[in-house]
């Protein structure tokens, strides 16, 4: 057993390690999100149908991002692998990508570019779970993982306010552009400042005792899927990103085509609806699960399920009413509520699998996320939306949030269901 010197993360390092990580996720969600924005004025330069459209914003990225995300969790999972290093090399490609999105010229190029921005965000998320778990406490790991989380409607804000902006001014060629320069420019600073714990001997307490080497991926795998729990907030936690990767897609386009919105005023009201709402959502939903999961472990995922339960009827009144404002204002609920999962989802997994397990845990749960939730999620609702076009027009939309917004009945059960058994199988490693 090789064991780490006794260190205790120091609270300056650990609150420097989450910001910068904050950051790089800020910018990975403004490089994958800002395609909504744009993906308007681009099916009307290229000529595209809403299904590719959904290919394009969804099925393309998610399908490398996701594949590409095991075999990169296992190699983070080394105990000789420097975790920052592998975020900064991923930053980098995934920005270059971005950039050369801007300089296509058919939806084939569009969409190969689009392949080389999943193939890099792929390496982000697994090393970043993998090392926040190792450097904050089991007490406040919701916490610690929901502020990293806050990286998705930080950087969906930003986002669409920026693409927006640039799509109305400079158009979204240079959209792309101005966004994906200042991420390999970032890169180089996360090389200079980002530390990997294994290798600054400031591994949280509880994990210096542990094995540092690799558990044996059938092992890993084996310790993952054995546990009920686990398998059921997967579940849980695929049909929330299905539901929240598709409607975020067709809601942004639906204020554009439905209300007449131009994509910078979408990009600015909407996106300041969801990105604010949002982030309270995400802050709130860690708070909730550290502070009334240390009395009951299966309240961790309280919020979650009743929150889904809560948001179907704001939802349906947003997208009934022919008042675009009205919309906007209804529509905050929703997404404060479908926001509370990220923190206590993420630190769930990673309480529920042995240390050397944590990235692929992440990156399994990753898997089924980004494959089911932005693969198939804005693919399959731009397949329906042509589908329903015929009948309803350019409104065909709207009968596809309605149709979206009942399926938020599913996630609400699988959390419920995962609730009731964390108290047998959470942080018993």
């Amino acid at each position: 057993m090789a064991t780490a010197a006794p260190v205790t993360t120091g609270k300056q390092s650990v609150r420097v390690t989450l910001w910068i990580l904050l950051i790089v996720y800020i910018f990975n969600f403004i490089d994958r999100q800002i395609v909504n924005i744009l993906a308007e004025p681009i099916r009307m330069e290229l000529g595209l149908s809403d299904t590719q459209i959904g290919l394009m914003t969804g099925l393309a990225f998610a399908l490398f991002y996701t594949v590409l995300g095991l075999p990169i969790a296992r190699f983070s999972d080394r105990s000789t692998t420097n975790r920052a290093w592998l975020i900064g090399g991923a930053l980098a490609v995934w920005s270059t990508m971005t950039a050369l999105c801007g300089l296509a010229q058919n939806f084939i190029q569009l969409l190969l570019a689009r392949i080389g921005v999943g193939v890099g965000e792929a390496g982000c998320t697994p090393p970043a779970h993998s090392l926040i778990a190792d450097m904050v406490e089991p007490a406040k790991r919701s916490s610690a993982l929901a502020f990293y989380a806050l990286g998705i409607p930080i950087g969906t804000l930003l986002g669409m306010l920026v693409g927006g902006f640039l799509a109305d001014t400079v158009g979204w060629r240079n959209a792309f552009l101005i966004v994906g320069v200042p991420g390999v420019l970032l890169a180089v600073f996360v090389f200079m400042l980002l530390r990997d714990p294994r290798r600054t001997g400031m591994m949280q307490a509880q994990s210096t005792g542990a094995s540092q080497e690799q558990m044996p991926m059938k092992d890993a795998l084996r310790s993952i899927f054995t546990s009920k729990a686990f398998v059921l907030l997967v579940t849980a936690g695929s049909a929330a990103a299905f539901l929240s990767y598709g409607k975020t897609t067709w809601i942004t386009i639906f204020f554009q085509r439905t209300h007449g919105l131009t994509p910078g005023e979408t990009g600015f009201y909407f996106g300041l609806v969801n990105g604010v709402a949002g982030i309270a959502g995400t802050m709130l939903g860690g708070y909730l699960a550290d502070r009334f999961g240390s009395k009951n472990r299966r309240h961790v995922l309280t919020a979650p399920a009743i929150g889904m339960v809560i948001s179907i009827p704001f939802a349906l009144l947003a997208f009934m009413t022919d008042n675009w404002s009205l919309a906007l204002v209804l529509l905050i609920i929703p997404t404060l509520c479908n926001s509370l999962y990220y923190g206590p989802t993420y630190s769930s997994i990673q309480g529920l699998v042995p240390l050397r397990a944590r990235a692929i845990a992440a990156a399994v749960l990753l898997f089924f996320q980004n494959l089911i939730g932005l693969g198939f999620g804005p693919l399959f609702f731009g397949m329906l939306s042509d589908f329903l076009q015929p009948s309803y027009g350019e409104d065909s939309v709207r009968y596809v949030l309605y149709g979206a917004t009942f399926l938020g009945l599913v996630p609400a059960f699988f959390f419920w269901r995962t609730s009731l058994r964390l108290n047998d199988e959470l942080d018993k490693y």
